[in-house]
């Protein structure tokens, strides 16, 4: 009840706010003109804002301006232009001479940033670390767009799946679809609600709407609420009432790399946005941008089974194949993953019925079959083995054997395109009080990594916001649909594809399926071999034991050729991609919805409300700043049952959540400012989760800030942790939640690791029993100081260092359950809590030098330390996977990364600008769910590398001031050095490209 009064007395004040304000009279007229300090010529499209309202205007092509606010006298006027030295001008009264100079100027340490407190506040006196990206850096980056820059900042990660789909992380435990880091546009979380995290930027902003960007490494919860563990990536947009008039790009270049089909194909990027004012009252922007490309390729083929029988379940490489490796398992071939472990051994029980049978009965089923076992009866008799032990040791051994797949470009379209509309309509009610009704929409088509390499046709993510906002509150509603479109998991689509053409085991027709006929191919060839050979050291007069044991030999030396023969006869008939019978089965199975076929059908919903209030006008901030703010979330989950578990009813789950949060800041003497804060919130699937945080800044000499906090987080396991229920190639996935237990039977039937069942397949005596707990929210709590300082108005820098504490981490457990009807001997990967700290620790430092004629050079380097095995910050070993006590965990983090740049911006007596950006990240190793179960097993997941690497990206740019345009020629990776960034990933290579710029109030 508390909390519904405090949100009545809120809203009163809101309307108390309108209504007043509304109807306020007195009014203070304002008009002039602004120019450069040093051409004196007129600056168009600078922002003149009135501080503490949302009042504020622009001038025009020449520099004039006009405002009218019901602002009370005196009060500030803020003047800011990119490129420029922002001025706060004191108004007494109406003006209508005003003559503003704005110099020219580089500024460092000016930045203001939201995020770090929700209010503003200088960026060098953030209270957490955080990093900025601002108009002018958006500008310059030599990446070919703003999202590809973020991988500059200081501390970030990311992983990149294709051209348009990239995943932002920062301070360890990164994955493909990064649930730990909260995406942001214009205050509305930017996941995909039934993918659980960001689609990257493929349905996101627009760059030429796109204002700034804030990132927030490490635990955000206290404010932002659930899943703000690692960090918080802001992206705001630009204000139709600030940002006006027609502007629009166009970049065309070309993508290079040498594992791609057409090594060298172009690329195309297009963007338009056009935004109107009237009157300082009523404004609208529309944005449009559109790229289309060929995309990046995964054509890794590297053999990832580890293991040539369930005997020999381990060995150092990749580079084996189906010659000599029947169960060979291709990190970029689907449909060769044999995830239920079929062996030629499983046949022995079928070939032992086949010893009783007559010869009519063997010849109905397949004619071969007559041969063999008279063959088996006739070597029997005349060893004296018994026919179970010729079975088992010659014709069927204990071998691991998977079918044939299909590349991965076989498989989907690399056709990728990315279409973004967006439209917003302001209106202000008076200087006070602003409303937004704004629409974001896009369209994609790309491909991306998960627990398979999943192909997104036509996917389309929608969100519309309603907000009201004012200097001291906001109210935000907003709505995010996900549509899945024609999208479909590529491993799934191989299984089905080689079912659709030959069963693996259709017990009705064994002589037609694959398995029975690469087992009796080899059986065949093995007793044949082992005959020959047989014979011959007996007649060559060897005794019955050495002939034996020659024979065995000959049958190991002759493995591959049977193997080879086995396969070849088993796969004939098989499907060839390209042909019409390939592309008709394909069309089939990809419009069939799981679990039948490949397609997967998404149609969930979230809707948010929240809002937060700032008593600073009841309240002076000289003596305390509060603000306070509360959300409610619902995700509707809709995927058709192909994604998420149905009830038993039938629809699928509805999750409810929300929090709410208090802050108070205390300034002291501007030298040292105390901040707390404290947030709740509830998930109906999971207890209560408190977030508290206290921070403290000492400011020494005024441009010297010591910083130093007590962070909290956590991480409600996303929608798919939840309910998950979805059988893929590699492995049955299932969500944590009783409910999905429940419709597996898993508290019926024992569970085993499948560790130890790899290590002894045969002997159930030696599988180690898996017992269910609770599953729970994942915490983080996190230590940090820091130094962010101006020297001598040139050098900024920024150090830090942060100690943390990850609690209940969300981890894979894969076990069987092999009596277990539902499951049968599949391995299922469910996800599950550790029960004990994992403690990680990294440090970072940044720094940027300002050179006479706007010249400047910048850099920084980032350490992220999972502190076991032996692991130190400083020390050269790589981060591991594996803790200390055996438990996979998904770090997935190189130790180490470096970046630096030389630039030089464009500005107003400069009409040429250049970047040379250099990164370089160390080699790290990788555990996730496209892996398949033995790859990541404690000790083979030590083999999965991802390797080191370093890039350069340059740019040069010059104003075209008489089209009122800037010419861009640059690209990324220009040495070309193809580099992946994660298990299963394509190989990056290179882009160049040359971009026009225009803006129709460019200075």
């Amino acid at each position: 009840m508390r909390r519904i009064s405090t949100c009545g007395r809120a809203m009163q004040t809101v309307f108390l706010l309108l209504f007043f304000g509304t109807y306020a009279l007195a009014q203070t007229q304002l008009s002039g003109k602004v120019t450069d300090a040093a051409s004196k010529e007129g600056l168009a499209g600078v922002s003149l804002s009135v501080v503490g309202t949302v009042a504020g205007t622009i001038t025009d092509s020449k520099g004039a301006f006009t405002l009218s606010t019901s602002a009370v006298t005196p009060f500030r006027l803020r003047i800011s232009s990119v490129g420029y030295a922002t001025q706060i001008v004191e108004i007494s009264g109406s003006r209508t001479d005003l003559s503003i100079e704005l110099k020219e100027q580089a500024v460092l340490g000016e930045e203001v940033v939201v995020s770090a407190s929700r209010v503003e506040e200088n960026v060098l006196k953030s209270p957490v670390s955080i990093e900025k990206m601002d108009l002018r850096a958006i500008q310059s980056t030599p990446a070919a767009s703003f999202y590809d820059a973020l991988r500059n900042l200081k501390g970030v990660d990311v992983s990149t799946q294709s051209l348009t789909f990239n995943s932002v992380n920062t301070r360890g435990f990164a994955g493909n679809g990064n649930t730990r880091v909260v995406q942001m546009v214009d205050g509305m979380d930017n996941q995909a609600p039934g993918l659980s995290f960001p689609v990257g930027n493929i349905v996101g902003i627009s760059e030429l709407d796109l204002e700034s960007v804030e990132l927030l490494p490490g635990a955000a919860s206290a404010l932002y609420g659930p899943n703000a563990l690692n960090g918080l990536l802001l992206m705001n947009s630009k204000s139709p009432f600030l940002y006006q008039g027609l502007s629009a790009y166009v970049k065309g270049g070309v993508m290079n790399a040498s594992n791609r089909s057409t090594q060298t194909t172009p690329f195309y990027d297009f963007s338009v946005r056009y935004a109107k004012a009237f009157n300082n009252k009523l404004a609208f922007k529309l944005n449009a941008s559109f790229l289309t490309a060929k995309d990046w390729q995964a054509t890794d083929t590297r053999d990832q089974s580890f293991g040539l029988t369930p005997d020999n379940a381990r060995y150092p490489g990749f580079d084996r194949t189906f010659a000599n490796n029947p169960n060979y398992n291709g990190v970029n071939v689907y449909g060769d993953e044999n995830s239920s472990n079929v062996s030629l051994a499983n046949f022995r029980s079928t070939f032992g019925q086949f010893m009783q049978m007559s010869d009519a009965q063997l010849g109905a089923i397949s004619p071969d079959l007559v041969k063999i076992v008279n063959g088996v009866k006739q070597l029997s008799a005349a060893t004296g083995q018994p026919a179970t032990n010729i079975i088992n040791t010659i014709l069927l051994p204990n071998q691991l054997v998977s079918r044939t797949g299909y590349a991965e470009r076989d498989l989907v379209s690399y056709d990728t395109k990315s279409l973004k509309l967006s439209g917003a309509l302001h209106y202000r009610f008076n200087d006070k009080v602003e409303a937004i009704l704004q629409a974001n929409w896009g369209m994609g088509t790309t491909v991306y990594t998960s627990s398979d390499r999943y192909y997104i046709k036509d996917f389309s993510l929608g969100q519309y916001k309603l907000e009201l906002k004012g200097s001291n509150f906001f109210l935000r509603g907003y709505t995010t649909q996900e549509r899945s479109g024609d999208a479909y998991a590529a491993g799934i689509l191989a299984s089905l594809v080689n079912e659709a053409w030959k069963p693996s085991l259709n017990t009705a027709n064994l002589a037609g399926s694959w398995y029975p006929q690469y087992a009796f191919t080899y059986g065949g060839g093995a007793l044949q071999v082992f005959s020959t050979a047989l014979q011959g050291a007996l007649a060559a007069g060897q005794s019955p034991t050495a002939a034996y044991t020659t024979a065995m030999n000959a049958l190991s030396q002759a493995s591959g050729t049977l193997n080879g023969l086995a396969r070849t006869t088993a796969d004939k008939g098989m499907l060839m991609p390209g042909t019409p019978e390939f592309e008709a089965a394909a069309a089939k199975i990809k419009d069939t919805a799981i679990p039948n076929g490949a397609k997967f059908l998404d149609k969930t919903n979230l809707y948010h409300f929240e809002g937060m209030y700032n008593f600073n006008q009841l309240l002076s901030p000289k003596i305390l700043e509060v603000l306070v703010g509360a959300n409610y979330r619902m995700y509707d989950l809709n995927s058709g049952g192909t994604l998420f578990l149905q009830k038993s009813g039938g629809g699928e789950y509805n999750i409810k959540e929300y929090g709410g949060y208090v802050q108070a800041t205390k300034n002291i003497m501007d030298v040292l400012k105390l901040t707390g804060s404290v947030r709740y919130d509830k998930n109906e699937n999971f207890k209560g989760q408190w977030s508290p945080r206290i921070s403290g800044v000492l400011t020494v000499a005024k441009s010297h800030n010591i910083r130093a906090s007590y962070q909290t987080g956590f991480r409600i396991p996303s929608t798919q942790n939840q309910y998950i229920a979805l059988a893929t190639p590699v492995s049955i996935l299932i969500g944590g939640l009783q409910a999905v237990r429940d419709k597996f039977n898993l508290g019926q039937y024992p569970l085993y690791s499948y560790e130890s069942f790899l290590a002894n397949p045969s002997d159930p005596t030696k599988w180690a029993a898996v017992q269910l707990t609770e599953f729970k929210p994942e915490r983080v709590l996190t230590f940090e100081v820091g130094y962010k300082g101006l020297i001598a108005e040139k050098l900024m820098l920024d150090v830090s260092y942060y100690n943390s504490k990850m609690r209940n981490y969300i981890g894979g457990m894969v076990f069987i359950s092999p009596t277990n009807p539902t499951t049968g001997t599949r391995a299922v990967s469910m996800p599950s809590n550790y029960d004990k700290d994992i403690n990680y620790e990294g440090f970072g430092i940044g720094l940027e030098y300002l050179l006479p004629k706007g010249y400047s050079i910048s850099g920084n380097m980032s350490n992220n330390t999972l502190k076991a095995g032996g692991v130190t910050m400083f020390n050269s070993d790589k981060n591991r996977n594996v803790l200390d006590d055996g438990f996979q965990v998904g770090f997935n983090t190189p130790k180490n990364r470096y970046n630096a740049s030389i630039a030089k911006r464009i500005s107003g007596s400069s009409m040429w600008g250049f970047n040379v950006t250099y990164r370089y990240q160390d080699s790290f190793y990788w555990n996730d769910l496209i892996m398949p179960p033995q790859a990541r097993t404690s000790i083979n997941n030590q083999q999965i590398l991802i390797p080191s690497f370093g890039t350069l990206d340059a740019q040069v740019s010059v104003k075209a001031r008489s089209i009122k345009s800037i010419v861009k020629v640059g690209g990324s990776n220009i040495l070309n050095k193809a580099y992946t960034t994660a298990w299963g990933n394509p190989q990056i290579g290179a882009m160049y490209y040359v971009s026009l710029n225009f803006d129709q109030l460019l200075n």
